[in-house]
């Protein structure tokens, strides 16, 4: 059985909310310990850079959604 637009709407949106809560878990988690076992500045960097597409994508999916809720 195929779902529905609504079913495939409310799974983008769950997807979306999954990535941007388990992003900012992972991102904390490398904060402290990257902070805990001295890693270098660039591999804070780099986690922040990896957190800042995981949230821009999840932005994205959202207002792709958004956008056909609206139409």
């Amino acid at each position: 059985m195929k779902p529905g637009p609504d079913m495939a709407t409310a799974r983008q949106a769950r997807i979306a909310g999954l990535v941007m809560a388990g992003t900012m878990v992972l991102w904390l988690g490398a904060q402290v310990v990257g902070g805990e076992m001295g890693w270098p500045p660039r591999f804070a960097l780099l986690a922040d850079l990896l957190a800042l597409a995981g949230f821009i994508w999840a932005l994205a999916l959202t207002y792709r959604i958004w956008r056909k809720r609206r139409a």
